[in-house]
């Protein structure tokens, strides 16, 4: 089984570790799960999925509850997540800047780095208004739709971009040309703006976080309900995006 390979997007892959990872991935969005829902989650058959959560078990990356038979992940995943560098560390780093600028702004404050073809939020601080916008730690999205992703893809290299384009994955609906279109406005008007794009009745405006060598390490957004984020706020906001971007930048070499 471990030798049975795999192509999948241009490369191979060992089946096994891909179906255990895709078992990891399944706890994303809820904290234990049982044998059925994961073998719903993943499209495999139950037997497989047995012998695949004994291996992940044994190893400490899964923990079963005798008293449910559910599973959740074990303390070896805690003991890696401890060597997460970059992305955990601005992710603290920045949370003061990122918070300040929510209580300026008013509105949700959001940090997204790029992971492959998709963007990954990593910190988010939230409005204290009523109506606001929920912005979950942890969240994964298309690089197709919303300011970040476009900010994100603009500063990336043209190789990178032709790659995100070219993606099997990308939304039909987004049209490739007008997409690259706006990558060079946002990258002349230093930020990125979305209305209503991923989420119904939500806007966003995002700019660009490079460090002190000049590299794009993530993309700073405002959001918030499109009847408060109007292109002439978001227009209003994006200088102080942008400043606050600059100085997050400056603490990170």
């Amino acid at each position: 089984m471990m030798g049975e390979m795999k192509e999948n997007h241009g490369y191979k892959s060992v089946r096994s570790v891909e179906r255990a990872l895709d078992i990891l991935i399944c706890f994303t969005d809820k904290n234990e799960l049982s044998l059925t829902e994961i073998s719903r989650k993943t499209s495999l058959n139950k037997s497989t999925v047995f012998r695949l959560l004994q291996t992940l078990e044994r190893k400490g990356f899964l923990v079963r509850n005798p008293d449910t038979e559910k599973y959740r992940l074990g303390l070896r995943m805690w003991e890696l997540s401890v060597n997460v560098t970059l992305a955990d560390d601005i992710a603290n780093l920045f949370l003061p800047e990122m918070t300040a600028l929510r209580d300026a702004l008013g509105e949700t404050v959001s940090l997204y780095v790029r992971d492959h073809n998709e963007r990954f939020r990593i910190q988010a601080v939230e409005s204290n208004q009523a109506i606001r916008r929920v912005a979950p730690i942890g969240a994964r999205m298309p690089l197709s739709l919303g300011a970040s992703s476009k900010v994100l893809v603009a500063w990336s290299s043209p190789e990178v971009q032709e790659q995100i384009l070219q993606d099997p994955d990308w939304i039909d609906s987004v049209d490739r040309e007008a997409f690259k279109k706006q990558l060079e406005e946002i990258m002349q008007k230093g930020y990125a703006t979305s209305i209503e794009e991923r989420e119904p009745g939500t806007s966003a405006v995002a700019a660009p976080i490079f460090n002190r060598s000049g590299q794009l390490i993530a993309a700073l957004a405002v959001s918030g309900p499109s009847s408060r984020m109007t292109p002439e706020k978001m227009e209003e906001f994006a200088p102080e995006v942008i400043q606050s971007a600059t100085r997050m930048g400056k603490l990170v070499r």
